[in-house]
């Protein structure tokens, strides 16, 4: 009995900072800042202003996120430490993820790009000395989200972009981007802590939330 014990114990211990790990890292990473406008259906609305990143094209997503890596660890002018922050940010291909980065496919490469903490600006973000590695600044921009939980499966992914658009749909709100993928967990997270969202860039404002932040900016 006591050996049962003892495994049962050490499993809880295990799973109790598998737990833990999960919880403090989501507290301490910074995220991309944003305004919410509005929530309906299972979709939020949501307002991102400028941000920075610092993105790379390479002929796969290890190579890519290892230049990128190097960037934020001191391959930079400054020799400066930049911390990661989230969301992670997936467009245009099925690439696992390990770290806070955008992703896209195209004529058989890859591009990636980190956010940058939002305390940098296009002036003042440390140069990359790969040449590989720019600084790219992506404007404000408003944006439609559903999230969900657990893995981000293929299957579920698409599940999740196809409700998503068929909400946005029948609010005859307009889409202007196809459907970015965001992960806010780095890969060691517990799948049921996990948070993900599928996020498609709107044409504009839906009018009912445009009308709403004026009535509420006459009461202020």
């Amino acid at each position: 009995m006591r050996p049962i014990r003892n495994l049962l114990l050490g499993t809880a211990a295990l799973l109790g900072l598998w737990i833990g790990w999960g919880a403090y890292v989501g507290r301490t990473t910074e995220r991309v800042p944003s305004e919410t406008l509005g929530r309906f259906d299972g979709v939020e609305i949501r307002r991102y202003p400028r941000t920075v990143l610092a993105e790379t094209t390479a002929p796969d997503a290890r190579t890519a996120f290892r230049r990128l890596f190097r960037y934020i660890s001191g391959a930079n002018a400054r020799r400066e430490d930049v911390a990661m922050t989230v969301p992670v940010a997936i467009r245009g291909a099925s690439i696992p993820m390990t770290a806070p980065v955008r992703t896209a496919s195209g004529d058989g490469d890859v591009t990636m790009a980190f956010y940058l903490p939002s305390t940098y600006t296009p002036e003042s973000a440390p140069t990359p000395t790969d040449s590989s590695v720019r600084l790219v600044v992506e404007p404000p921009r408003t944006v439609a989200v559903r999230r969900f939980s657990w893995y981000a499966t293929d299957e579920r992914v698409g599940r999740e972009r196809e409700q998503l658009l068929e909400r946005l749909s029948r609010r005859e709100i307009e889409t202007r981007s196809e459907s970015t993928l965001l992960q806010y967990n780095d890969p060691w997270t517990p799948p049921f802590m996990r948070t993900n969202e599928i996020e498609v860039i709107l044409e504009d404002v839906p009018k009912h939330l445009r009308s709403d932040r004026g009535q509420t900016a006459a009461r202020e």
